[in-house]
């Protein structure tokens, strides 16, 4: 719950720091994966400042444990990764990689594994990769050959797609809590430009038309916001072993498929609000839609979760929480 209130208040500045990709890929990695002399190892160079990230997605920018293309090959005491993998948070400065790489023929969670590494191991080439948001960059990772030993299995071989999902909906949580305080921002400067500027002799804040818009700006960031900490909540007793990894997916969902389009919505209307200038670098406004945009398509964006939730909850093939079990999860949180 500290993690998102320091996340939503970044977000509010459009901060550019590793510490999403270290703190909410890398060591969340570690502490769901790692076993105990692994974090003692790795979770030490991360407090001590140096950087680390999470490399899984292939080419296609899928958001999910089926979606890892790198393949790894067990040969004595050490694995052999080949492949690449796409859009990875900071992966071109990060100090520590973590890597999902499944065996060759597999697909879906079959055979995923997960990895730690040195980023300057022989073989790994990254590469900085431009897109619209350049508060957050992303990177290109390429493994030709690259050997690592057995001590880098993070895990059982072979066995880590339900990790991978449980870290990827922790980073689900954490990115929405950027979502939210990038859409109060978007609705705060905003008003503060609409009570500056005059037109017909008042300022343009005192229509009611654009009243209503603000009213439903406000809307979306409250109810985003409700969501994140409930979200927040459930990752707190995921982690603590309390809360089931269901009921984990299920509030990550929620939250990164509202706060998605929330944060879109509210700095698209904050554009409108604006007006011609809206776009302009003279406000800030446009680099708030830019954020928007980029962190609504990673890690899946509101249609993507929509479709999550309804298999979760509605598909009889897939396990989903019991009725009341949600219910339930809210009354302990009460109480």
């Amino acid at each position: 719950v500290e993690l998102v209130a320091v996340l939503e208040q970044m977000g509010r500045r459009l901060a550019c720091t590793p510490l999403y990709s270290s703190a909410c890929l890398a060591a969340n990695t570690l502490l769901v994966a790692g076993s105990d002399a692994q974090r003692q190892q790795w979770l030490g160079r991360l407090a001590a400042g140096e950087t680390g990230t999470l490399a899984f997605s292939g080419p296609k920018a899928n958001w999910d444990a089926a979606s890892v293309s790198l393949h790894c090959k067990r040969e004595g005491n050490e694995f052999i990764l080949n492949g690449e993998s796409r859009f990875v948070p900071d992966g071109h400065s990060a100090d520590i990689i973590c890597v999902a790489a499944r065996e060759a023929e597999s697909a879906g969670n079959e055979a995923v594994s997960l990895f730690i590494l040195d980023a300057n191991t022989d073989g790994l080439s990254r590469v900085w990769l431009p897109s619209m948001d350049q508060t957050r960059k992303q990177a290109h990772l390429e493994f030709k050959n690259v050997r690592v030993s057995a001590d880098a299995l993070l895990g059982a071989q072979g066995d880590a797609a339900q990790n991978l999902e449980v870290v990827l909906d922790l980073a689900r949580i954490a990115i929405a809590a950027d979502q939210v305080g990038g859409a109060q921002q978007a609705l705060d400067s905003t008003l503060e430009y609409l009570q500056e500027r005059v037109q017909f002799g008042r300022p343009i804040a005192s229509y009611q038309a654009v009243k209503h818009k603000c009213a439903d700006m406000m809307l979306k960031v409250e109810a985003a916001r409700s969501a994140l900490y409930y979200a927040a909540c459930i990752a707190d007793q995921t982690l603590a072993g309390v809360a089931a990894s269901l009921a984990l997916r299920e509030a990550a969902s929620i939250v990164k498929g509202y706060a998605s389009d929330a944060y879109f919505f509210n700095a698209g209307c904050g554009i409108q609000l604006h007006g011609g200038v809206g776009f302009t670098s003279e406000y800030d406004i446009q680099l708030y839609f830019k954020r928007a945009k980029s962190t609504e398509t990673f890690l899946g964006g509101g249609d993507f979760h929509r479709a999550r939730l309804a298999a979760l909850l509605l598909d009889d093939n897939q396990p989903g929480p019991q009725p009341g079990q949600l219910s339930s999860q809210q009354g302990q949180l009460r109480a």
